[in-house]
């Protein structure tokens, strides 16, 4: 289907302080309202599912199916921001996004949660899509970098500070306000975005890629969903692991070869020949295991492995949030004063590297002191690196690829956390079976006659102590092998940001950048028609006009 997008006249990007932070507080809503969609319940999980009559299983896919919409959907949010208006799709996903929270408030099952969440997911990967490609319109790479701190510091206080808010939600009027509280914020971002946001649409000829957008988000959900339940509902290498695997592989093989010939494509497969993006990529899988798998177990580990509850849960996870708070603000101000990116970038890998391994020591009895530290160095490592990926991606792409290269970077993100939430869960769901059940046995207990069953969540005020010894051992020792799991991936990051190529940030928004290759394709058109016509001049000015753009081009990049 080929249709042409509306147009508007270029309009001047944003010169004071004041104009830039206008809309962005209604971008920072809405990344708020996406990542706060994902967190607010992580605390409440427990009770959540134990209400709900649901088990280790259903824990997990309630935030997995979140993470898989959004995944999902990112990739073509992206393409359509490319192609189409950006303020609409923006004020859409929000829409999205509020139906979702309002119905999700409303489950009576597991299973209808699960549904529900989905439909959140699909809001909230337009808004992570959307949010950074919108700042690339208003903000230049070099001043980017501060503003970028600012969406790091609101994406640390939702998905860190969100299970805070969900603890105190749950335990003062019930677990089902954590889906309403959203939604004045999310309609709040609407109203900002509508009075305060002005972007040009560029004229262009839209041919939507809708077999590719079939093909990617079918490949990626079939094998999501066979990593989410293989181990648990069937083993990792029955013929039923064997058809998922096949199967997605298949799918997404399909894609690339479609993505090869269409028009426009989801996702560019000519943009992986660019290295700054391709390594930008690998970094940030890792980084979406760090962020998306800490907020879900660290809940579980103070609940079920120190006994607290919702409120001091979320309260406990604070030195995680001033880690990311505090490094990316600092950062990004640095960055947009010196310019320079990559030595920041290379210590924030190390560091969250440091704190991953850490995290992995702990256990039940463990001094808080010592958690809070490690939690701290993990936050400041995800806050150095996480934003800034995105920022230097942006400065490496043609601008009229921005919205699809940003996505992509969210896309494999959000890919990294959901297959990492899964991949843990199912790992921590098979540790506590088997540290629960041994724990019992020591105590000269019949497994199977002390009603203790491994993939339940437990409600620990209910069990005799020595039982509950073992449950919170079994939870302590298993949450830190999940954070173990995640150590070989943000070593690969470390080395995929220190490969990464140090480009100077630009100096110009991308519709200033849009705007002057318009303008040398003009003049470039001009020129030929004038060689054409027999003008000497023509011939000479074709030659000054590409010279000048190749040198503006490539003045903005060295």
């Amino acid at each position: 289907m080929t249709t042409e997008t509306t147009t508007t006249a270029p309009s001047a990007p944003p010169t004071t302080k004041r104009q830039v932070l206008v809309p962005l507080s209604g971008l920072l809503l809405g990344m708020f309202v996406a990542l706060l969609a994902s967190t607010v319940v992580s605390s409440s999980l427990p009770k959540i599912i134990a209400d709900l009559g649901g088990s280790q299983s259903g824990y997990t896919w309630v935030i997995t199916a979140t993470l898989l919409a959004t995944t999902v959907s990112t990739p073509i949010w992206g393409k359509l921001a490319d192609l189409t208006n950006r303020k609409l799709l923006i004020q859409l996903s929000l829409i999205i996004f509020v139906v979702g929270s309002g119905l999700a408030g409303l489950s009576q099952s597991t299973e209808m949660l699960i549904f529900f969440r989905v439909l959140q997911g699909l809001g909230a990967g337009g808004l992570t899509a959307l949010v950074q490609v919108v700042m690339a319109d208003i903000i230049p790479p070099r001043d980017r970098g501060r503003y970028m701190g600012l969406l790091g510091a609101i994406m640390a206080v939702a998905t860190v500070g969100g299970p805070l808010l969900g603890g105190v939600i749950t335990d003062s009027v019930g677990w089902r306000w954590n889906f309403y509280i959203a939604v004045p914020f999310a309609i709040a971002a609407i109203i900002v975005l509508q009075r305060t946001l002005h972007i040009p649409t560029h004229k262009r000829k839209v041919t939507i890629d809708y077999l590719g957008a079939v093909l990617i988000a079918g490949g990626v959900s079939l094998l999501l969903i066979w990593v989410s339940l293989a181990g648990n509902d069937f083993d990792w290498g029955s013929a039923t692991s064997i058809i998922m695997v096949v199967g997605a592989v298949l799918l997404l093989a399909l894609a690339v070869l479609v993505e090869l010939k269409a028009k426009e494509p989801i996702i560019p497969m000519t943009l992986f020949k660019n290295r700054t993006f391709w390594l930008a990529i690998v970094a940030s899988i890792s980084v979406g295991v760090a962020m998306f798998g800490t907020s879900v177990f660290l809940s579980q580990y103070m609940q079920l492995a120190r006994g607290k509850t919702p409120t001091e849960s979320g309260l406990l996870t604070i030195p995680m949030i001033a880690g990311v708070l505090l490094s990316s603000v600092v950062i990004g101000q640095v960055i947009s004063r010196t310019g320079k990116w990559k030595r920041y970038m290379v210590i924030g890998s190390i560091l969250l590297t440091i704190g991953l391994a850490l995290m992995g020591t702990i256990r039940y009895d463990t001094s808080f002191a010592l958690v809070f530290v490690y939690m701290f160095v993990m936050g400041a490592g995800v806050g150095m690196v996480m934003q800034n990926l995105v920022l230097i991606v942006q400065n490496a792409v043609d601008p009229r690829q921005i919205g699809t290269a940003s996505a992509s970077v969210a896309f494999f993100r959000s890919l990294g956390g959901t297959i990492g939430v899964s991949v843990m869960g199912a790992v921590l769901g098979s540790r506590i079976t088997t540290l629960v059940l041994d724990g019992v046995a020591k105590l000269g207990i019949d497994p199977s006659k002390s009603g203790i069953s491994g993939g339940a969540i437990p409600n620990l005020s209910t069990l005799p102590a020595p039982i509950r010894t073992v449950i919170e051992s079994a939870y302590g020792e298993a949450v830190a092998d999940v954070f173990l799991i995640a150590v070989p991936l943000a070593i690969i990051s470390i080395i995929a940001i220190s490969f990464l190529p140090n480009l100077k940030l630009g100096s110009k928004t991308s519709v200033e950048q849009i705007a002057e290759q318009e303008s040398a394709a003009e003049a470039l058109i001009v020129a030929s028609a004038a060689e054409i016509a027999g003008d000497p001049a023509g011939e000479t000015l074709q030659e000054e006009e590409r010279a000048r753009h190749d040198s503006a081009g490539a003045a903005d990049r060295s």
